[in-house]
This record gives structure tokens, sequence and C-alpha cells, in this order.
């Protein structure tokens, strides 16, 4: 019986570069998230403190119809840079971009590395920056949600609402300010959650480090306020460190007696060092042109 052997095929064919390389991760994360049932109910309950906050605006412009409104309830509604910072820096706020990033982020690299996807990641004309940019997209397309879009309407409700542009006259400097914190927000939960997220297969137990670290350095924070007395301490926390950076760019008193330059480089540090991990982490046969 005759055995012939087929020789390698040379391809022909045309490389294609894509302009957007990642967008295929992300459309597909994007979309994995959404089909988690508990996500679809609990994402637009946290849409509801913008809401109350766009509420709050309306009624600041409208007191002429609120006659019940008095005293120290008046001084709640005053429209200024605080408004801003108190709804992208509240404790509560902060919580809820916590819990989005779990649902959405937690399984961006560990279900990779469950799966061994990696591999056929890259067998694909992929880089290393296009799959990271591709896992923090889907990040930023949810907390864009509850952080920058609210804040950007905010200010254009503001000067709709007076009917004048004398807010943005008075505070020509807040929509940077808004863009910039939410930039700031966006981009440490990210390396935070994906730091996490390539430390272990099982996506459960990357939410709870996501979750339990983020709380842990809280508790940890008061037990040493309580031991040292000092505001330096605050350094540990993270959501001190997140509050404080903002209350700096929205121009108010920070809560902490201690230079926000301080909880800026813990921030800044702890994305470098996220970054470090994930390089070494996330390895892969990468196709070169």
């Amino acid at each position: 019986m005759t055995i012939k052997e087929k020789g390698y095929s040379h391809w022909d064919g045309e490389f294609l570069v894509r302009k957007f390389p990642w967008w295929p991760i992300t459309r597909y994360g994007i979309r994995l998230t959404f089909q988690r049932k508990f996500f679809r109910l609990a994402f637009p309950l946290s849409l509801l403190p913008a809401v109350f906050f766009l509420g709050l605006i309306y009624v600041s412009e409208r007191l002429e119809d609120f006659p019940f409104l008095k005293g120290e309830i008046v001084q709640l509604l005053e429209i200024s840079p605080n408004f801003f910072k108190t709804y992208l820096t509240q404790g509560f706020m902060l919580f809820i971009m916590l819990m989005i990033v779990i649902f959405c982020g937690a399984s961006l690299i560990s279900d990779d590395l469950k799966h061994n996807s990696l591999q056929l990641y890259f067998s694909r004309p992929l880089k290393k920056k296009d799959y990271f940019l591709g896992k923090i997209a889907v990040i930023v397309f949810f907390l864009f949600i509850i952080t920058l879009i609210p804040g950007l309407v905010f200010f254009i409700m503001k000067l709709v609402f007076s009917g004048s542009l004398k807010f943005f006259l008075s505070y020509p400097w807040l929509p940077l300010s808004i863009i910039g914190y939410s930039l700031i927000l966006t981009g440490f939960f990210s390396f935070y959650t994906l730091f996490l997220s390539s430390l272990s297969k099982n996506r459960r137990l990357v939410a709870i480090l996501i979750f339990g670290i983020y709380y842990l350095s809280e508790i940890v924070y008061l037990i040493f306020r309580s031991e040292f007395r000092s505001h330096y301490v605050s350094l540990v926390s993270l959501r001190a460190n997140l509050q404080q950076v903002g209350a700096h760019i929205f121009g108010q008193k920070t809560p902490f007696d201690i230079s926000w330059i301080f909880s800026f480089l813990v921030l800044l540090g702890i994305c470098v060092f996220a970054g470090f991990i994930l390089k070494s982490k996330v390895k892969g046969v990468e196709i070169v042109k």
C-alpha cells in the first residue's frame, strides 16, 4: 500500500492587523458579566445614589416649591465641588464600586488560568498589552457608568436647571476634577482587581480576597489609630487613601491632617506592584509578525 506524505503547505494569505485587537476580550467580558442573574438585579440598584444626587440638584434649584425644607437641610442642598466630592468619595459609593469589580473583575484572569486559555489568547496576533487592555476595559466600562458619567451629568444638569453659566464660571475646573478622580478610581480598582484575579484559579476565592483585603486594611487602620493616634496610620486603609486624594482633587479639606501626596503614592505603589505581578503571572507564546 502506497503511503504518500503531504508536506507543509505555505500560507499565502494576507496578515490582517485589527485596529482594536483588545475589543473582543472586552466585549466578551461585558457580556459574560451581564449574564450573571444576580448582577442583572444588583447593577440597576448601584445607580440609585446617582438618581438621588441628581434629585438633590433639581431640588436645590426649586427650593420655592419645597417650603418645608429649612435650616440644615437647605445647607445640604448647596451644590459646590464638595457635593461632587461627597458623591464620589463617600464610603457607600466606594462599597458599590467594590461590589461591581467583584462581579465583573474577579473572573477576568482567574478563569483564563483555570481553563488554560492564555495559550489560546497568545496563539493569535495578540500582545500582552492588548490582553491587559481588554481586561481593564471591562472594569472601566462598569465603573465609568457609576462615576464619570453621573459626575458629568450632575455638572451639566446643574447648568440646565439653573438656566445660566454662573456655576461653570465659578468652577471651570470642576469637569477636569470629575474626569481626573474617576480615572484614579477606575485605574486603582482595575489594577487591584486584576492583580488578585491572577493569584488564583478559583474566582470565588478571588472575590473573597478583593472584598477581604479592602476591609482588612480598614480594620488594621482602626486598630492602629487607637494605638498610635496618628493620622499617618490612615495610609494603611485603601478607603482612606482614596478619600484623601479625592478631597484634594475637588479642592476640599482632606479628612486626615497629612499631605494627600502620601495617599496618592500609596495607591500608585499598589498599581505599580500589581503591574509587575501581572506581567510575570500572565505568560504565553506571543506571535511575532
